[in-house]
């Protein structure tokens, strides 16, 4: 939810950004690169910036093709 939070504050300041998940190879690399202590847990990143352009309309699929509900 701080994610969500954070990315809305931005884009209402006209300040872009994405969410980018780390992947664990990386985990020790970034700990060292950066000093961070053995305690900490890398989850993700947002990097942000100013907006060149917005992304192009997206065609949506019906969602009945890409959910299936079992009851």
């Amino acid at each position: 939810m701080l994610q969500l939070s954070i990315w809305s504050g931005l884009k209402e300041l006209g300040i872009g950004a994405s969410l980018q998940h780390y992947n664990p190879v990386i985990d020790e690399m970034v700990k060292e690169m950066f000093n961070l202590p053995e305690s900490y847990s890398l989850n993700a990143q947002m990097p942000f910036g100013g907006i060149s352009s917005n992304p192009e309309e997206k065609e949506k699929e019906d969602i009945s093709k890409r959910v299936k509900i079992v009851k």
